[in-house]
């Protein structure tokens, strides 16, 4: 029913593939969910890992890398759209506003910045985000992206209700602190779940 799509806001949440999820770019996949609405939701894999580095990524787009923490990072592939475009999840970098202005005036420092409800991360798409890290600066914990996922109105909830996908809040330290590899797991395990329990034919918890 429309009005039960409606309810639903999955922002800030992981969507985690099932074993039946039929895109292969899509299997065994962990997505961190920017933004959900009534016209549709936005999201990036964040364990699928390209075979470009930080490091290359700023040599293409001709500037030094000055974080000896991100350089060896990967690239991910954030999902099959825009995927000569970069997406830059981070935690917030928030421009103060003046001392006699509504402190709700605060944005962020990044040209284009999504502001994903609750605080806690923003996803700039922006160079000025890539700029700031060549220099030593810019947000402390990165993860970037090449393209992102998409769905329109009604589908990511279509695709819940056939199984496709498990959701549970998100949790920043599978993002950030958890190995590549090992973050399908961790993410299941935020449902007390363990990848041999599912089957394709299971349902969702």
């Amino acid at each position: 029913m429309p009005a039960e799509s409606a309810s639903i806001n999955l922002t800030h949440h992981f969507l985690i593939a099932m074993p039946g999820l039929e895109d292969e770019g899509f299997a065994r996949s962990v997505i961190y969910v920017c933004e959900h609405g009534s016209r549709g939701a936005l999201g990036l894999m964040i364990n699928k890992p390209s075979d470009i580095s930080l490091k290359h990524l700023f040599d293409k787009v001709d500037l030094s890398l000055r974080r000896a923490d991100l350089s060896d990072a990967p690239v991910f592939q954030g999902g099959p759209v825009q995927t000569e475009r970069g997406f830059v999840l981070h935690e917030p970098m928030v421009a103060a506003a003046p001392d006699d202005a509504d402190q709700d005036a605060d944005r962020s420092v990044y040209a284009s910045t999504l502001s994903i409800p609750g605080g806690l991360l923003e996803m700039t798409t922006s160079k000025d985000v890539l700029e700031a890290l060549s220099t030593g600066a810019g947000p402390r914990r990165v993860l970037v992206t090449l393209g992102y996922s998409s769905w329109g109105e009604g589908q990511l909830e279509s695709e819940i209700a056939e199984n496709s996908w498990l959701t549970v809040e998100a949790d920043l330290s599978v993002i950030f602190d958890t190995p590549v590899a090992a973050r399908y797991d961790r993410a299941l395990g935020l449902l007390g779940l363990q990848a041999w329990m599912l089957s394709p034919d299971a349902g969702h918890a």
